[in-house]
Formats: C-alpha cells, structure tokens, sequence
C-alpha cells in the first residue's frame, strides 16, 4: 500500500470514531468506559459525592421546565444508568417511573422486534422489570415481559442531601444492565422516558415521543461508544492510528515537494 492510500484508510478510520450528530435530527449519546461504577451503592439514587461522577453527562431541558439528568457509563459486563428527574417534586411512589430501551442491532424497524429491549422501574420500587419486543397479539408485535437477567438491576428512590445537582427531593432511577443481555456494541438504538404521574406527561429521548409504553424503535436515538471500548476497541489503539495519520501525512508532503523540484 502505497502512502496516500494508507493516509486516507487511517483517516477513515479515524473519522468513524468521533462524535457525530446523527441524520434523524436527535444528538446520540456518548457513553463512557469507568473503573468505578462496581462502586455504586444501588439505592435509586446519588448517594455519595463521586459515585456517579465518572459517567458521561447529558442534560435535557423540556417545555415545561422539567430537566432530566442522564448519566451512563460502561464497566467489564455491564452498563449503568442514572436518570434524574431534577424539577419533579410532585413525588409519586409507585406511579412515576423511568424506562431505557436499547435497539441491540440498532434496526430502526417500525415494530419492537427480538433485538429490542426495554427495562422500567417505578419510583420507590426495589426491582424493576425487563421488556423484549417480537411478540405478535393482534396482528401487531409488542413487548413482552421476561424474568430479570442475572445481574440485572433496576431501583428508583427520592434523592437527598447526598445528591449533586439539588438538594430538593426528586424521582431517581438507577440500572445495571448485563451485556449478556443486550451485547457488546459501538452503537444502539436507545430510549428512554421519564414518566411524571401528578401532571401525566412524558419525558423522552428523542424528545416529544409519545405512546402508551415506549415509541417505536425507529423514532428511537443513538448511543455510540466514542473510543470503541464496549466492542474491545480501545482508545490508546485511537491514538496510535492518530500518530500514524500525522507521520504519513508529513510523508506524502516531502514526496510532493521533491517531485516540484525534480520538474
């Protein structure tokens, strides 16, 4: 492989790894590798000052003041979810809730399908409930319910004083999701909503989805592994191809320079 050639297959190579706003319209979700999430105390909620702390941040603002926290990180066999509902200090026990979803092949298919799963918890509630869609009832395919995976954790609690966004008492949902369950990707389709029973609405991502349980799987968004590390691909790997890019590049330049001389 001559210079140029292998220039611009690094440079691919590089590009497919960075960030990137996605052609439905929503921004995907990057979700980081931690060393310290089999530190979490799954109680529902923020418990102590650093628990969460090294996950990937995103924040969501919605029409009626309401702001929802994410936070997610991947470590060894599983991936963790925070969700925060900071503005809802309605306090619903037992009626408001939380569901993740994630598209494992990431299909967009218009009908839940076995590759689809979804995991919900209610405020308060010690363990949640795990969802796989393909099931066909009425001409239509639907989610239906499973036994919870080993490993697999979903709690919902009122935050506290220990929170790190407000000290005001608000709906908190934790999970612990095996990749047993849903793979070791670099992207999936992904959902979530964030439910508010005193006021009867939904918050989403992608925002303003509304259904009775979840939206379909192709109005769903994204969340990407931006080093690879969920498919063992790692981020020092990113920087070698980065050195190479820069060496090859500085290459290709001496070669065009001698050829202008040499005419």
């Amino acid at each position: 492989m001559n210079g140029l050639a292998a220039f611009w297959l690094v440079l691919i190579v590089i590009l497919a790894t960075l960030p990137y706003c996605n052609v439905y319209g929503f921004e995907s979700i990057p979700i980081t590798v931690s060393g310290t999430m089999d530190h979490v105390t799954f109680d529902g909620k923020w418990s102590f000052e650093k628990e969460w702390k090294a996950s990937s941040l995103n924040t969501y603002d919605y029409d009626n003041g309401q702001q929802i926290i994410l936070r997610t990180a991947h470590q060894k066999n599983f991936v963790y979810v925070l969700l925060e509902a900071l503005t809802d200090n309605s306090l619903d026990t037992g009626n408001d809730y939380a569901i993740i979803c994630f598209d494992t092949k990431n299909l967009k298919s218009s009908n839940p399908d076995k590759d689809d799963y979804c995991f919900m918890v209610k405020l308060g509630e010690q363990v949640g409930t795990t969802y796989v869609g393909g099931y066909l009832l009425n001409g239509t395919y639907h989610f239906e319910k499973l036994p919870n995976p080993d490993g697999y954790v979903a709690i919902s609690s009122v935050s506290d004083k220990n929170d790190r966004y407000t000290p005001i008492p608000h709906p908190s949902y934790e999970f612990r999701i095996p990749t047993d369950v849903i793979g070791r990707e670099s992207i999936y389709g992904f959902y979530f909503k964030v439910h508010d029973s005193k006021s009867n609405i939904d918050f989403t991502y992608p925002q303003n989805l509304h259904d009775d349980f979840v939206a379909s799987p192709d109005q769903w968004g994204e969340i990407y592994s931006p080093d690879k590390s969920l498919p063992e691909f790692g981020f020092p790997i990113i920087l070698l191809l980065i050195s190479i890019t820069g060496m090859l590049f500085v290459k290709q330049l001496k070669l065009f320079k001698n050829i202008s001389i040499i005419k």
